[in-house]
């Protein structure tokens, strides 16, 4: 179909279809909104992130441990995403597209976004501990499972695999947010996020805040690992991840709506 049809058919100048520029507007109204957040409000946000995902993290475990099955562990892990989106909170892998979408579309800066990557991984990993903290005091039946799960990631080598594990972690997610915004349905939005929480937990993709949630229950209940163990794993996995949120997904949806981002940086001028 050609740009002049195109245009003829939708209701946008640019040679977009309505459905994208629709998400598009989406997609930096939301980016925004995260960029413009104070440090109060950046803070406590992705602190509530770090302790609703550690609900999926919860009933991973909580299935793993009566199944031994990943597949059915990570669908249940679904809960920790489903309870982050409908809570309003987010964990730093989530604020790839979105953000990065506003500043490039002007309605933010670079200060914005690395305050809010900042601000979103530290508080996500605090409230991951304490809340990993609760969890190991309360199930200590499920220690031995839960220093299992961590030493999947603690003890793979530095590697290709492990590279695209983490990249494909960060890809996933990153993906799943884009699904979000694609649709005005939430239990469409719903599907997306169950669809992200399997495929992150159920394949044992290397995610940054999820897999050290299970690191810090490990490291809690006695188990053979310890923060510099953690470290180690997490210094690449976050790499990885950000390559692969970056990359496969923002970069290209970017790239996807150029026309809008150019029409979008013409009315700022």
């Amino acid at each position: 179909m050609s740009d002049s049809r195109r245009r003829e058919i939708g209701t946008r100048e640019e040679p977009i279809e309505d459905e994208l520029a629709e998400s598009f507007d989406n997609t930096i109204e939301e980016g925004a909104e995260r960029l413009h957040r104070t440090w109060r409000t950046t803070l406590i946000t992705g602190f509530f992130g770090g302790l609703e995902v550690g609900l999926g993290v919860m009933a991973y475990l909580a299935v793993l441990n009566q199944t031994g099955d990943h597949l059915l562990a990570g669908l249940a892990f679904s809960v920790g995403l489903v309870a982050l989106f409908l809570a309003h909170s987010e964990l730093f892998t989530e604020n790839f597209l979105m953000p990065v979408a506003a500043v490039v579309a002007r309605e933010g800066n670079i200060g914005q976004l690395a305050k809010l990557w900042g601000g979103t991984l530290i508080t996500n990993l605090l409230g991951g501990w304490v809340f990993m903290w609760l969890v190991v005091q309360a199930f200590p039946q499920w220690h031995t499972t839960l220093q299992e799960a961590a030493l999947h990631f603690t003890s793979a080598p530095f590697g290709l695999q492990s590279i695209v594990l983490a990249i494909l972690g960060g890809s996933t997610i990153t993906l799943m947010t884009r699904m979000q915004q694609g649709t005005q349905s939430d239990p469409a939005k719903i599907v997306a996020t169950v669809i992200g929480g399997f495929l992150l937990a159920g394949l044992q993709l290397f995610h940054s805040i999820l897999d050290s949630l299970l690191i810090f229950g490990a490291i809690q209940s006695g188990g053979p690992i310890d923060y510099l163990d953690w470290l180690g794993w997490f210094g690449y996995t976050l790499l990885f991840n950000m390559i692969g949120g970056l990359v496969l997904v923002t970069a290209l949806r970017l790239l996807r709506t150029k026309e809008l981002f150019t029409a979008k940086a013409q009315r700022h001028a």
